[in-house]
């Protein structure tokens, strides 16, 4: 999707909002899944007759919104960890899976031109390398022209599960950083300026010469960003595909957490993107019986009919044993039914 198509898909989303029937499903939450949902929602409209009204505003607003009653579904890139899933009623399910990419705009280099590390990449946000020729990156990129300018940090604004992800890897990577700051959807950056959501992080690279942010891989390519490769625990560059999204979650243990919460980031192997999450679901046990129902159908759609629409975007489908293993959660927990 171009990135005009994607601002058109994101009003029409919002005008819905305003027009929904009461046939139609409600959600909130995640940035990183929404051209991913907004071609979903369009193909089961044209195949159920049933539409979606998705409002993309981060992962912390889905997690607000769900636990209010207000949507029939909230979305989030950070799994909900069990006792909160318990205490809130909840279910919780995967989607889908992606790649997040630190985005650059450094004039000269192109999209995998720059080679970085977990570290460089931590000290970066830390404000510990603070210019493009540094020797830390010069070190990584020999025959790279690097410019002797500032590097722009730009950050998430909102909460968010894409930054939840990031922090989690730099966590991983850094434990200055995991230490100083941590992991989570907002945490106090050290330095930077923020923006609202994958497209606002986007448009401030694309407009701020010399910076880089963080966004999930569909938002770097539809905008034409540039990127760097980043050496995953392997230590090698792959790039940011699909093949290095599911080579991290070739032995992901999905049993592993509560409402399959697992986490993706910095998996071994020579394929592995090092910064791979899954995206997920909340649904309330005590909601609206005959919404939950809908809700699930469309999912239930999605699985069965939408893994090329998933693929052309570059985000991976599950695996047919995870997505069978989440059919028998909802017939046991929300008694649904094909």
């Amino acid at each position: 999707m171009k990135p005009m198509n994607f601002l058109a898909a994101a009003g029409f989303l919002a005008a819905s909002a305003i027009s929904a029937s009461a046939a139609d499903i409600t959600g909130a939450g995640a940035t990183f899944p929404f051209p991913l949902y907004a071609k979903w929602a369009e193909a089961y409209k044209a195949s159920a007759n049933i539409g979606l009204n998705y409002q993309s505003i981060g992962s912390g607003g889905g997690i607000r919104q769900i636990k209010a009653k207000t949507v029939d579904f909230g979305a989030s890139d950070m799994p909900l960890k069990g006792d909160e899933l318990k205490t809130d009623g909840l279910i919780q399910f995967p989607s889908a899976m992606g790649g997040i990419v630190p985005a650059i705009n450094v004039q000269g280099v192109g999209a995998g031109g720059l080679k970085l590390t977990g570290a460089v990449l931590a000290d970066i946000y830390l404000g510990k390398i603070t210019k493009w020729n540094d020797k830390a990156i010069a070190g990584l990129n020999s025959g790279v022209t690097l410019p002797d300018a500032a590097i722009n940090v730009v950050y998430r604004s909102d909460g968010s599960g894409t930054s939840f992800v990031w922090t989690d890897y730099l966590s991983r990577v850094s434990d200055e950083w995991k230490s100083k700051i941590g992991a989570n959807t907002s945490v106090s950056w050290p330095v930077g300026v923020g923006g609202k959501g994958n497209e606002g992080v986007s448009a401030s690279v694309k407009q701020v010469p010399n910076s880089i942010g963080y966004v999930e891989y569909a938002y770097a390519k539809q905008n034409k960003l540039a990127f760097a490769l980043v050496a995953n625990k392997d230590g090698k560059y792959p790039a940011p595909e699909n093949k290095a999204f599911q080579a991290a979650a070739a032995n992901a243990d999905w049993n592993a957490a509560p409402g399959f919460g697992i986490i993706l980031n910095n998996q071994p192997g020579d394929e592995a993107w090092p910064i791979t999450s899954a995206t997920f679901i909340l649904i309330r046990k005590d909601g609206d019986a005959a919404k939950n129902q809908a809700a699930l159908k469309f999912f239930d759609w999605a699985y069965s009919n939408g893994d090329k629409i998933a693929t052309d975007l570059d985000y991976v489908p599950l695996p047919t044993n995870v997505k069978a293993a989440i059919r028998q959660t909802w017939g046991q927990e929300l008694k649904f039914t094909h």
